[in-house]
């Protein structure tokens, strides 16, 4: 699974009419349809390679079906929206909304977006995280972008995301009747997985926001790392991690039971 890279179907419902206006120029500007659209994509392609694996590619128009459904876009966004309407008070709206609607924030939030599309190529990654690896001691892009993912807890978040979603994928499973498993055996068997999760997401984190962040001028990217740093940024990064998993969680469950459905009628 993607970093950042699994449900129930989500209920789609219109927002709230007292919905807070500042929410959606906030989510315009940190680009968030764009990066929903892109989650869709990665979840399609990703499924594809669930279908070859464990269903032997015979899934079908069914299998597509439920996996359109599951990634449906509207849904995203609107899990998004309240993760930040909840998230952030008025204060910390206010500055993530003037910092991301900037010149200087839609500067930054393209060349995210751009960076995970180019991410999506194999050849890219491992050539982000290899020119990352080579800067010089004391490069100060590698110093700042360094600080960014540990300010912003990223590492630790994106492992237990990870993981938080394995182990639904495999309650999925289980409960849809494909995986003789305990509870308690697929907890160990996702704790076991920590450390090479936490190897690749590391590798992964570096090379994509040295990507992302490494044509910024170093003013640019030291008012991004103080903007982190804030408790307005703070909040935000909470806020997003909360859209994260209330996505990806609900997704996986819902991915290891069409898994297990699908094979079932498989084998009738």
């Amino acid at each position: 699974m993607r970093l950042l890279g699994l449900a129930i179907v989500f209920c789609v419902t219109a927002l709230p009419a007292w919905s807070d206006a500042r929410v959606t120029v906030l989510m315009d500007a940190l680009r968030l349809p764009q990066l929903v659209e892109a989650l869709r994509a990665e979840g399609i392609s990703d499924a594809d390679d669930l279908n070859a694996d464990m269903l032997s590619g015979q899934g079908g128009a069914f299998w597509q079906q439920q996996v359109s459904r599951l990634y449906d876009t509207g849904a995203m966004k609107d899990t998004f929206h309240r993760a930040l309407e909840e998230g952030l008070d008025d204060a910390a709206l206010d500055v993530a909304v003037q910092f991301f609607d900037s010149t200087r924030g839609q500067r930054i939030t393209e060349l995210e977006i751009a960076a995970r599309g180019a991410m999506a190529d194999e050849a890219v990654e491992e050539a982000a995280a290899a020119a990352f690896a080579a800067l010089p001691e004391g490069d100060d892009h590698a110093r700042l972008v360094s600080e960014f993912i540990t300010l912003n807890d990223l590492l630790e978040l994106n492992v237990a995301l990870t993981m938080s979603s394995s182990y639904q994928f495999s309650r999925g499973l289980a409960d849809g009747g494909l995986l003789e498993m305990s509870e308690e055996q697929i907890l160990s068997e996702v704790w076991e997985s920590e450390e090479g999760l936490r190897s690749d997401a590391e590798v992964w984190l570096r090379g994509y926001f040295f990507l992302a962040q490494q044509p910024l001028d170093l003013a640019d990217l030291e008012a991004y790392v103080a903007f982190a740093e804030s408790s307005a940024g703070a909040d935000l990064n909470a806020a997003l991690f909360a859209g994260y998993e209330a996505i990806f969680t609900d997704i996986a469950y819902g991915l290891g039971r069409a898994v297990a459905m699908n094979a079932a009628g498989n084998d009738i």
